[in-house]
């Protein structure tokens, strides 16, 4: 299979010269400062740990490369509330337009819609997609660890906080880890292990489970991909996983909130 991750990295270097065209970064950097103050996506999810309750990132996805359209009858408004009443703890929403078919757009009318929490989902990998997803509202930002050297892990971790935003930094082994613990950005954020590989798209529950034992002390993780089933879920908090982020198998649902509330029996 090509690789689907630097295929989507390319595109990306082309987004972003095109949004310095169209925004300098003075501009966005005002839209941020004027946007509504950051509502505490870690903290939302440490009050559902303590609460006893498996902390849910639900996500907002319409398509990937891999599955294609996931969702034809899309609002990101009512999906927000649906997520909101059945459990979640945060929201996750893509904006990436040419892969997954999402849009900036989409994130604001998800937060506006509810009190939860937004982390953009997306492949950022410059400074200028930071502050402006500050302007768009967004209370976290993901930073993928197979994308960025720990240089760049360090520099983009050190702008998100200087912006008020959280950060959810992902890995998929062993060698992308290591690069994490260079950048020396934990405990600080969010470590999320994605069993869904972004070179591949092959997706394990095990690739969660096999890193467990190397990860250091005091790192708050989330799994990603591949949760299906309650089983997936129970799986998880047995191994002393309580922070999940859900999507596709929530989305296919009539209600994924209701969807949400069974699987982590809210």
């Amino acid at each position: 299979m090509s690789d689907i991750l630097d295929t989507i990295l390319a595109r990306k270097r082309e987004e972003i010269a095109l949004l310095r065209a169209r925004s300098s970064e003075a501009e966005l950097r005002a839209a941020a400062a004027n946007a509504d103050a950051p509502r505490g996506f870690i903290a939302a999810l440490r009050r559902s740990v303590a609460e006893g309750q498996a902390a849910v990132i639900a996500e907002i996805k319409k398509a990937s490369p891999s599955k294609g359209l996931i969702r034809a009858d899309f609002d990101p408004a009512w999906l927000a509330r649906d997520y909101a009443e059945g459990g979640a703890a945060c929201l996750s929403v893509l904006t990436d337009e040419q892969f997954f078919q999402g849009h900036n757009d989409y994130l604001i009318a998800a937060r506006n819609a509810c009190r939860l929490p937004v982390i953009r989902k997306d492949f950022l990998i410059d400074p200028l997609q930071l502050i402006e997803a500050r302007a768009l509202g967004a209370d976290c930002v993901l930073l993928i660890a197979a994308a960025l050297s720990a240089t760049q892990l360090s520099e983009l971790d050190a702008c998100a906080h200087e912006l008020g935003l959280d950060v959810l930094v992902e890995i998929h082994n062993a060698d992308e880890l290591a690069s994490v613990e260079r950048a020396g950005v934990l405990p600080r954020a969010l470590l999320g292990i994605n069993n869904r590989n972004l070179r591949t798209f092959e997706t394990r529950l095990e690739t969660t489970l096999d890193l467990l034992p190397q990860l250091p002390a005091g790192v708050e993780v989330v799994t990603e991909s591949g949760i299906a089933v309650a089983a997936d879920v129970q799986r998880m908090v047995a191994a002393n996983v309580r922070r999940f982020l859900i999507g596709e198998s929530l989305m296919r649902q009539p209600s994924p909130g209701q969807a949400l509330r069974a699987l982590i029996g809210a």
